[in-house]
């Protein structure tokens, strides 16, 4: 395997982050100061959800001292994939040619970031890919902080979607990523519609049905020290439903094929 370097220039162009934020004021300065500290060649695309207090306000005054980092506001809390749909297309019209996902609240580390962008162009000796994860459960990936519960909750989650959706991501919710322009360009985001957290899943589930590649690579995922989680039961069961809507759609896609060639075989065996 290759050896990381965190300084190292990006071969693909132009690379920005997507970070949504909603009441993050006392993480967003501290979060998007570390990423441009680590990595002044990946700009920074905040995208504010008319935050009551005072985001975007800070968001503006960071974009004011950076020309690296830029602001998208929102006129309303429309849930994480929307405010990500949002920020896709704003990236796509400034020609990025590589599109990612960081949270705000400091439970991605942005010093790791090198990690999956060396996955994206094979520099860690692995496969180039279209889609590279930060995955919190592969070989190396850690959780802090978290209660045994919700990290039970978190693993059985992804078996849940790997058993049902029949794809091997191992960490299919998680919001660390990168994407290449022409993966989202596959991806038809336009008929995407989920809003809440289950859109990671749904992406993750795309980018594997159009055959792209998708690496994973192990993160550090540390449990925010700072502002309230917008995971909720009703955010959870949004998820669960939709996640076993697409699943049996799955199967019965599947199914039907089989079925045919089996009573085809059965015909042309009398």
């Amino acid at each position: 395997m290759g050896v990381s370097d965190p300084t190292r220039p990006v071969p693909e162009g132009r690379v920005v982050m997507v970070v949504p934020t909603y009441d993050e004021v006392e993480n967003l300065a501290w979060i998007v100061g570390r990423l441009r500290r680590s990595r002044p060649d990946v700009d920074v695309l905040v995208v504010d959800d008319d935050s009551p207090d005072g985001t975007g306000d800070v968001a503006d005054a960071l974009a004011a001292d950076d020309p690296g980092v830029r602001v998208l506001h929102r006129t309303a809390k429309g849930g994480l994939g929307a405010a990500y749909l949002a920020g896709f297309a704003v990236a796509m019209r400034a020609g990025y040619d590589v599109v990612g996902e960081m949270d705000a609240d400091g439970s991605h580390q942005p010093e790791q970031l090198h990690r999956l962008l060396d996955a994206l162009h094979g520099a860690d000796g692995g496969p180039a890919a279209d889609v590279v994860i930060g995955s919190r459960w592969v070989p190396g990936g850690s959780v802090e902080n978290w209660p045994r519960h919700r990290e039970l909750l978190s693993r059985g989650g992804n078996a849940y979607v790997r058993l049902l959706l029949g794809m091997g991501v191992r960490d299919a919710t998680a919001g660390f990523r990168l994407y290449r322009r022409s993966a989202l360009e596959t991806l038809a985001l336009e008929t995407v519609r989920s809003t809440g957290y289950v859109f990671q899943t749904d992406l993750a589930w795309r980018a594997t049905s159009a055959g792209l590649v998708v690496r994973e690579v192990p993160i550090d995922f540390v449990e925010r020290v700072r502002g309230q989680s917008k995971m909720s039961g009703r955010v959870a069961a949004e998820s669960l439903w939709r996640i076993t809507g697409w699943g049996l759609r799955e199967r019965r896609r599947t199914a039907v094929p089989r079925v045919r060639r089996a009573l085809d075989g059965s015909r042309g065996s009398r």
